[in-house]
């Protein structure tokens, strides 16, 4: 009845659309590293000591030192060693909200909890048992509460090392802090002058020149020692040798740093160059140009070109111009372009450059404008979304959604700060990314902060309710879920809403179906009652309804009704174009064939249905299916195959937290499917076939 999303994207092997155990990678999430790695060797050598002899280790440094490239080109070199678990990558540079750190792990490693359980003991308790390399990167800005979290996940889980970056250590007593420093500048073959010629080959290859002269490569040197070796001066530096001669750049440089070197605000040396580098980059770029680095300084993680044009265009800047000027950041490595996700290219700033432009926003008296415009975007393309959901584009709209979640939740957070009304309209409109895609605890926090702070207005209240109620359906909070589909179903009466009331009944018949009431799930949802309602057949609210029904029936034994209900659902979702209740009515149709023994049409439903959910990473839909194909391959007589199917599901139903959902028919089919296979193989080979099942990789 229920699904939602992993966050990573590389999902398991699968043969006829059902997840195997991987095979020789390990799982994990490491993003692409960039095409040139120069120098550092003697910082490799001491991390890969470091981590298979620490638990935790934290390398720091001033900003654009290199310590997020560092960290991944150890953690790379180091998957190969004994990691059963994995290496795991959390990005926490766009996080602004510290309750959003374990939820921001959690999704990560593909933990998908679903309990009522508070999210930290349920992410302790779920990596107790692993082995795996955690990374978190860019830790600055949440110290206290990385050394919380770090401090109760290493007491949890023996088998786990996290490798933090951070310009700040966290100061815990078992932390190995690693000092990144810059790169050498000293002679002729210093690391430094190397990684700044590759970035001025690539910006412009006649560079090649500068470098086959020993009195210029000299003085491209003294640019390096200038700059102190820090990594993103040199790359900032090395991109303007498009439009200068390496002779202009050491003079302006020298006389940049000249001009700043009696600064107000003292700060350390290398601290002082960085800012100094990134000022001097800023004031060589055209007007437009650092107009538009202020103004991307309100996104966080990376976005794309539409987003850019619909926040930062305006005055001087043109929505028509926006794409040319960030092509030209992009060519002074300001903007970064990083790898297509979802619809298209992706940009982004580094969190230094970030920060500087986001100083000059405050300048331009701008801050609030172009907040205001960026929460207000993606409120919008929420609304689009959920317009767009039960659509032929839905799995597009997954992936564009899921390439957002940073944004997302940095607008949120904007709104129900400045405009409460807006947040709980935009959180409701996110319903199927709570439910759906795997967001419950976060989704359930947004919600209960929005309804808690917003004026009731009655349409956008409705539906943020309706969708608080669908996350505590999902966390086995049902009597909460009962009362507020009761209270959804007021509501909806008043408004003479026949959709609303749909979704009320849908809510409303899933808090007691899942407990083990179908009667009275049947009533609510069934055919008497939607002809009651009224509303459109294909809209959400009826489709969902039939689903709840299909299963009621199910769970009545009355297997040839739930066959006919389902078979006119998945008719109608195919008609839509729809995958995510289509896969559901597959999964029904599997579970009346084998009420009704037919084992091979039942395999024959659920195959189809994993295959439905891998396209939205549905990882609970992924651990019902793996459950009920075991029943039915046990039913057929492979009772070696029920046994692996099975171990296979435990590893994905411990990504969801709360196995078969706590629900008693779910919980009678799998012990029926272990039952049989048991009684095939015999006990010792059962273990030994669902061990292997188990050690699937749910990455």
């Amino acid at each position: 009845m229920f699904g939602e999303y992993s966050v990573n994207d590389n999902q398991p092997d699968s043969t006829d659309g059902v997840p195997q155990p991987g095979a020789g990678t390990p799982p994990g999430n490491l993003p692409p590293e960039p095409a040139s790695f120069i120098g550092r060797e003697s910082e490799l050598r001491l991390l890969e000591r470091l981590l298979r002899e620490r638990r935790l280790i934290t390398l720091t440094g001033v900003g654009g030192v290199g310590k997020s490239r560092l960290a991944l080109r150890a953690v790379a070199a180091a998957a190969h060693q004994a990691r059963a678990d994995g290496v795991w990558w959390v990005e926490l540079s766009p996080l602004r909200d510290p309750a959003l750190l374990t939820a921001t792990v959690a999704h990560a490693v593909g933990l998908a909890d679903h309990s009522p359980r508070p999210l930290d003991e349920e992410l302790c308790a779920w990596m107790a048992d692993r082995e795996l390399l955690l990374v978190l990167d860019t830790c600055e800005h949440l110290v206290s509460e990385c050394r919380h979290l770090a401090g109760e996940l290493l007491q949890s889980a023996p088998g786990l090392t996290i490798l933090i970056t951070s310009r700040e250590p966290l100061r815990c007593a078992i932390e190995e802090v690693v000092e990144v420093r810059p790169l050498p500048c000293e002679g002729p073959d210093s690391d430094a002058l190397a990684l700044f010629r590759a970035r001025a080959l690539t910006a412009a290859p006649r560079a090649a020149a500068v470098f086959a002269d020993p009195e210029r490569t000299a003085v491209a040197a003294e640019v390096c020692r200038r700059l102190d070796g820090i990594p993103l001066a040199l790359e900032l530096a090395g991109a303007r040798l498009r439009l200068w001669t390496v002779e202009q750049m050491a003079e302006r440089i020298g006389e940049r740093f000249e001009m700043l070197s009696d600064v107000r605000v003292p700060r350390p040396a290398r601290h002082q160059t960085m800012r100094t580098t990134i000022g001097w980059s800023h004031e060589l770029c055209e007007p437009l140009e650092r107009l538009l680095w202020a103004r991307l300084s309100v996104f966080t993680g990376d976005f794309d070109i539409a987003a850019a044009r619909a926040v930062c265009a305006g005055g001087p800047l043109p929505a028509a111009r926006v794409e040319r000027v960030l092509a030209g950041l992009a060519a002074k490595s300001v903007v970064l372009r990083s790898q297509e996700r979802g619809a298209g290219a992706r940009y982004r700033l580094l969190d230094t450059i970030r920060e500087y432009g986001h100083d000059w926003l405050c300048e331009l008296g701008e801050t609030q404008l172009v907040t205001d415009r960026h929460a207000h975007w993606y409120a919008a393309l929420a609304q689009a979304a959920d317009r767009g959901w039960m659509g032929p584009g839905q799995v597009d709209w997954y992936r564009r959604i899921t390439a957002e979640h940073a944004q997302l939740r940095t607008a949120l957070e904007h709104l129900l700060a400045a405009d409460p009304t807006a947040a709980l309209e935009m959180a409701g409109n996110l319903w199927f990314y709570w439910f759906a895609c795997g967001h419950v605890h976060e989704g359930r926090a947004f919600l209960e902060r929005a309804l808690r702070l917003a004026p009731r207005t009655e349409a956008a209240y409705n539906q943020a309710l309706w969708s608080l109620g669908l996350t505590m359906v999902l966390q086995g909070d049902m009597e909460q879920a009962r009362r507020l589909g009761e209270e959804c179903a007021r509501d909806a009466a008043r408004l003479a809403d026949p959709e609303r009331e749909l979704r009320a009944a849908y809510l409303y018949a899933a808090s007691v179906l899942m407990p083990g009431d179908p009667v009275r799930a049947l009533e609510l949802s069934g055919p008497r009652a939607r002809a009651a309602h009224g509303g459109r057949p294909t809209g959400p609210g009826w489709l969902l309804c039939k689903l709840s029904t299909s299963y009621s029936l199910c769970a009545l034994g009355r297997f040839e009704e739930a066959t006919e209900e389902a078979r006119s659902l998945r008719e109608a979702c195919a008609e839509l174009g729809e995958r995510w209740m289509r896969a559901y009515a597959d999964y029904i149709l599997a579970v009346a064939a084998l009420g009704l023994g037919d084992h091979g049409e039942a395999a024959r439903h659920v195959r189809a249905m994993l295959s439905g959910k891998r396209l939205l990473g549905d990882r609970l839909g992924i651990a019902l299916g793996l459950d009920l194909l075991a029943t039915a391959v046990a039913g057929l007589g492979d009772g070696e195959l029920a046994a692996r199917l099975l171990g296979t599901g435990h590893a994905w139903w411990r990504t969801v937290g709360r196995p078969q959902m706590g629900s008693p028919s779910l919980t009678a089919m799998r012990d029926q499917g272990e039952r049989q296979a048991r009684a095939a193989i015999g006990d010792a080979a059962f273990e030994a076939a669902f061990r292997g099942g188990a050690a699937a990789s749910t990455g």
